[in-house]
């Protein structure tokens, strides 16, 4: 049988790709290198026929330039997704109705989902820290404003506030009890107290950066450091945030050791830890990215980069699903 896989990246399209900053993107060039054959589908052309998942899908290619540019090579058509060595859910977020529902017809999918779509509705990205409390800074929930002041003064007068489904940095706020605005601040972050809104201690070496590491089978594979630029607060790139290198000390290998095992039962193959100053901030399981940053930084080629890393486990993970 042969070891070259059709595999199904659920994405957004490839022209909306940076060439040199995307994770995706390198994941599928490194699928062609390895002979695979990578097809692109949106969520939007996922569907259900009886218990049966298809989507309308096109075969993804390289075209020459610098760098090279991902494109669909032929036109789309439908396929049961069950054809597919595996389906690599890569769509970035915002975890939305839409996304949800894409888990959902992707539970039909008949053949290996990375990462697995029930654990992709289940964690969400800021609370699931909180199965480990001993490593993680000080957290709550509430969309309540006075509350939240309460929370405010028993963290010591700082805080960060962010939406319980926000992404790439957006609406992080640092809170100060002596900010004539906050109460502004505190009606914006819960938008006037319709939505849950994440607490958290809020941690002096944040203004160093926070850590990202990238875990592929509950096991961490590479580190990048994300400072913030010059009087932000946030570190996302995203956000205007730059790499730095970095590596694991003790404190990540525990907590990477702490988290590994829950990402691994719930089917959670690629997924980003954040950590600030030893503590564990956010668990990212929806389109993490950072593979690129730790190329660079730290030199890696061939078969020493972060995709190739990533595609030797998916490749092991291919072979048992054929033997099975």
């Amino acid at each position: 049988m042969s070891d070259r896989h059709d595999v199904l990246f659920v994405m957004d399209p490839p022209e909306t790709f940076d060439p040199r900053a995307d994770s995706t993107y390198v994941m599928i060039t490194e699928a062609l290198r390895r002979g695979h054959r990578p097809f692109g589908t949106t969520i939007a052309d996922l569907s259900l026929h009886g218990s049966e998942a298809i989507a309308r899908v096109a075969p993804v290619g390289l075209v020459p330039g610098e760098p090279p540019r991902l494109v669909y090579v032929e036109e789309p058509r439908r396929r049961s997704l069950a054809e597919f060595g595996a389906v690599l859910m890569r769509k970035d977020p915002p975890v939305d109705q839409a996304y949800v529902a894409a888990t959902w017809i992707l539970d039909h999918a008949g053949t290996p989902v990375l990462n697995a779509p029930a654990g992709l509705r289940t964690l969400n990205e800021k609370l699931s820290i909180l199965r480990f409390g001993d490593l993680v800074p000080r957290t709550f929930i509430s969309r309540d404003s006075s509350e939240l002041r309460s929370i405010l003064e028993e963290l010591g007068g700082r805080m960060i506030v962010k939406p319980v489904y926000g992404y790439g940095g957006r609406e992080i706020l640092l809170a100060r009890a002596d900010d004539p605005n906050l109460g502004s601040l505190l009606e914006l972050a819960t938008a006037e107290g319709t939505r849950w809104t994440v607490a958290q201690e809020y941690l002096p070496a944040a203004v160093e950066g926070d850590k990202r590491i990238l875990m592929v089978e509950g096991e961490p594979i590479g580190a990048v450091l994300r400072v913030p630029a010059q009087g932000e607060l946030r570190n996302n790139f995203h956000a205007g945030g730059r790499p730095a290198l970095s590596d694991l000390d003790d404190r990540d290998r525990a907590i990477c050791s702490a988290v590994g095992p829950m990402l691994r039962e719930s089917g959670q193959f690629f997924v980003g830890l954040d950590v600030i100053g030893g503590h564990l901030t956010e668990i990212n399981v929806t389109s993490p990215t950072g593979m690129q940053e730790i190329n660079r930084l730290q030199g890696l080629t061939g078969d020493a980069t972060m995709q190739a890393r990533f595609w030797d486990a998916l490749e092991t993970r291919l072979r048992a699903s054929v033997r099975a």
